[in-house]
């Protein structure tokens, strides 16, 4: 049975949820599932924007057939070619052999990486840039190249009429849609961290593409984005907007602190909880801590974007960095954070060499600022050490 939305006097959401994944991309814990978002307009040409994973093949078509009824397919805009969104177009064109496949040049070259088409659909394409516009009945619609929001191939489509921006990959998040299709059925910003953790660990790394992309939209008046992931946004573009401003800049959205540490007996452990105990006395507020072992990378990255600062405390293990904290490191770095003072706590019975480690890795961040004096704990902290965790909280604050 299908399962759709009207969204407009024209079009219709046909996207689906997958409650069962646990990890988006094999990589992201998904507690909470995960929406794949597909848009059918219906106008003089019927146009589709983007498909669904494949996981969800029976319920897309389902969706489909009940909006199309006995009308054609016309056209299929591909926006984004990841396979959660592109994973049915080949299916598409064999169901409806006469449609045009609007994309750009680089989105038609990926497409063959992905498929083998029986028949030759060469006359299929309709190759759009920078501008471009088709017109649809009264909807026109134009296009705008995104690279590497987030991969290469990416673009979003403007639809003048409805003054709807269909955004590919950008301002979306995790989680699947419970019944609220739309940001103002929801307590939306309940639920921002789940876009900061999609934005940062998905996006992050390009901020200067995002930024591009974010001057591009500034000359559209636009009343709704329909992302290919989470709900639609119509209450709270500004708020997004500015939140993804931020992001993009690699600016902190509070002055606050995030803590993440690895221990193996607890002696590091406890100085983190005193650390932060004289934080939250000194007036931080906010403050985050995880530790590495137990927490995905994912959700501690979200939060390095949200905070000003950022304390790593980690054990030496095998003469080097406690293999949880050196992975979160490496995350850090590849998604290029920037802009965030850092702190170090080292912990070693013996031969005590993490904290050096972990700031040599940290130097080839843009733009970040040590507290020099890390604090140096044999085993656990002791009582004459209360004077540097003192100290460390004055550089903090």
């Amino acid at each position: 049975m299908h399962n759709t939305r009207k969204i407009n006097e024209d079009l219709y959401y046909i996207g689906v949820s997958d409650r069962k994944i646990a990890l988006f991309e094999n990589v992201y814990p998904v507690s909470e599932g995960m929406s794949y978002n597909s848009y059918l307009l219906d106008d003089e040409k019927t146009v589709l924007f983007d498909t669904v994973d494949k996981t969800c093949a029976g319920q897309f078509f389902d969706n489909l057939e009940e909006i199309l009824k006995s009308r054609p397919l016309d056209y299929i805009v591909i926006n984004h070619l990841e396979p959660d969104h592109s994973a049915l177009i080949k299916d598409v064109i064999e169901k409806y052999p006469n449609i045009k496949i609007i994309c750009n040049q680089k989105a038609k070259q990926m497409l063959h990486q992905f498929f083998e088409f029986e028949n030759d659909i060469e006359n299929n394409f309709h190759v759009v840039k920078e501008g471009d516009t088709i017109k649809i009945g009264k909807h026109t619609l134009s296009f705008f190249m995104a690279p590497m929001v987030h991969w290469p191939e990416t673009m979003v489509t403007y639809d003048e009429y409805n003054k709807t921006l269909f955004s590919a990959d950008a301002f979306g998040a995790f989680g699947a849609v419970n019944g609220n299709l739309f940001d103002d059925e929801t307590d939306f910003i309940c639920k921002l961290s789940e876009y900061r953790r999609y934005y940062s660990n998905i996006v992050g790394k390009y901020g200067v593409q995002v930024n591009s992309l974010l001057n591009k939209a500034k000359n559209l008046d636009i009343k709704m984005i329909c992302p290919l992931h989470g709900l639609i946004i119509k209450e709270n573009i500004s708020l997004l907007v500015e939140k993804y401003s931020l992001w993009a800049n690699y600016l902190p959205e509070d002055n606050s602190i995030v803590i993440a540490y690895a221990s193996v007996y607890g002696g590091t452990q406890n100085a983190v909880e005193i650390l932060a105990n004289k934080l939250s006395q000194a007036g931080v507020k906010n403050i985050k801590m995880y530790d590495v072992s137990h927490t995905d990378n994912s959700y501690i990255i979200s939060e390095i974007f949200r905070c000003s600062k950022v304390v790593l405390a980690s054990t030496t293990y095998n003469n080097s960095i406690f293999v949880k904290m050196e992975h979160l490191i490496k995350d850090i770095i590849n998604h290029n954070v920037q802009r965030r003072k850092f702190a170090i706590i080292e912990n070693g019975s013996w031969a005590c060499c993490c904290g050096e480690l972990i700031k040599q890795m940290l130097s080839s961040l843009k733009n970040v600022e040590f507290i020099e004096d890390k604090i140096n704990i044999k085993s656990a902290l002791k009582k004459v050490q209360e004077s540097d965790i003192d100290e460390m909280v004055k550089c903090l604050i």
